[in-house]
């Protein structure tokens, strides 16, 4: 039986893969302490650019203006994201 390519080059692909994650993880705390260092903090009510930005969007996807009622920042996991557009795309809408 012969070794696949990836099998014999599986301890090059692991450093590779083991830089490209640290390589990530100093791209996100750089991300955090710049966002930290804005002065932003993770309750704060979003900027008037920002509501002005959703609204473009959802005017754009729903092809009519809408009333924004609330903007929050939701902190969950993959499933329960795609639990929540599962749900909103089962209603109707016009």
């Amino acid at each position: 039986m012969t070794e696949s390519p990836i099998e014999g080059d599986l301890p090059a692909l692991i450093a590779q893969m083991r830089a490209e994650i640290g390589r990530l993880a100093r791209r996100v705390d750089e991300l955090e302490q710049r966002l930290a260092a804005s002065g932003e903090a993770a309750g704060a009510a979003p900027s008037e650019e920002t509501l002005l930005v959703i609204a473009a969007a959802v005017a754009a996807f729903l092809g009519v203006r809408a009333r924004i009622r609330q903007v929050r920042v939701v902190h969950s996991t993959a499933w329960a994201q795609v639990g929540r557009i599962g749900a909103h795309a089962s209603h109707r809408l016009n």
